[in-house]
């Protein structure tokens, strides 16, 4: 049984949740930026072109960020604008907010971590700089990238990367290290929010349907019963979801047929009264009578009938403390951005 995890996914989502990925000397590929391999993606909304030119648009104690910058992160909340060269116009203000303020946030944490004088060894920098050149299809990438982006200089591309790890570093330390949640924590979390780990009545059944069409003559409709009656037959000869399903793949005119007649699990209030009633008085394998709606014949397999009940911690365990997890980091994160906001001047250009 699947455990019903949407409202914690509700709640994750409140929270803006942005990724560690700060090392934003990413290839990337709107005007005014290097190349770098894109993936295919399907036909998009109307979207927002954006050019680089460097100019800034934010200074963060004195420090300016450029354009630059905020697209490289925009990049990282909306990787498809590389497919696109661009962002959904709907999106695109949004995007960009976010963008800013992590960006905003990253210098911050940045020069935090220089106050403190937190070291990272030149033997790290440089293995970090090793990987990241790895990451381009040859050379000529690495050279072209190098020069369009850090002026052609590698010491610039150290100090970029340097950047990064400090930042990494003072995010384990404040965040990560931080955030972990033990097993007691989970407990009463689960025990506090009983409704979020309860579940209605639902039931997981296959269906096989004869649909004739809605202009049928009263003699194909009188086919259509016939044939119904006889793909029955067949129905309540299946031994297994296998068979069942097979015969739906083949008979059936419902949309269903493709997925082997499976509609996996429906809560009861969305089935009708009929096929509840019906399905509450067979056992799981068994298939039901013809059961006639307007002009349409079908019969259904019950597989599986899950009374209402609440989802044992042991199955939502490890989801659980993943979520909570994740709340906490990010708890964690936006109480760092607003304490190192207190003293900092951040002008937004």
């Amino acid at each position: 049984m699947k455990s019903p995890f949407r409202i914690i996914v509700i709640i994750l989502a409140t929270f803006p949740i942005a990724t560690a990925q700060v090392a934003s000397h990413q290839p990337t590929d709107v005007k005014g930026m290097t190349n770098a391999p894109t993936r295919s993606a399907s036909a998009a909304p109307a979207m927002t072109s954006v050019e680089v030119t460097g100019k800034p648009v934010a200074r963060v104690n004195g420090v300016e960020l450029t354009d630059r910058d905020l697209l490289r992160e925009m990049f990282q909340l909306f990787p498809y604008a590389r497919v696109h060269n661009g962002f959904p116009k709907s999106q695109e203000p949004e995007i960009r907010r976010g963008a800013l303020s992590m960006i905003e946030f990253e210098e911050l944490v940045y020069q935090e971590a220089e106050r403190r004088k937190m070291v990272i060894p030149a033997a790290r920098v440089n293995q970090a700089v090793a990987e990241y050149r790895k990451r381009f299809q040859s050379e000529e990438d690495f050279d072209q990238y190098l020069k369009a982006e850090m002026g052609g200089s590698m010491d610039r591309l150290r100090k970029q990367v340097r950047r990064s790890l400090l930042i990494d570093a003072m995010l384990k330390q404040e965040v990560n290290n931080r955030s972990g949640v033990t097993l007691e924590e989970a407990r009463a979390f689960y025990d506090k929010n009983p409704k979020l780990f309860s579940h209605g009545e639902s039931f997981a059944f296959q269906t096989i349907s004869i649909m004739p069409a809605a202009d049928a003559s009263s003699q194909q409709k009188e086919s259509a019963r016939k044939k119904a009656e006889e793909i029955l037959k067949q129905a309540k000869a299946t031994k297994s979801y296998q068979e069942f399903g097979l015969l739906a793949e083949k008979v059936s005119e419902d949309d269903y047929r493709v997925n082997m007649g499976d509609h996996k699990l429906v809560a009861r209030e969305r089935l009708p009264d009929e096929v509840v009633r019906r399905a509450l008085a067979m056992r799981p394998g068994q298939v039901s009578d013809l059961i006639q709606a307007g002009s349409f014949y079908f019969c259904f397999r019950l597989n599986q009938h899950v009374p209402p009940g609440r989802v044992r911690f042991a199955e939502v365990r490890p989801k659980l403390m993943t979520d909570l997890k994740k709340l906490k980091s990010e708890d964690l994160r936006k109480k760092l951005d607003a304490k190192l906001r207190v003293n900092a001047k951040v002008e937004e250009l």
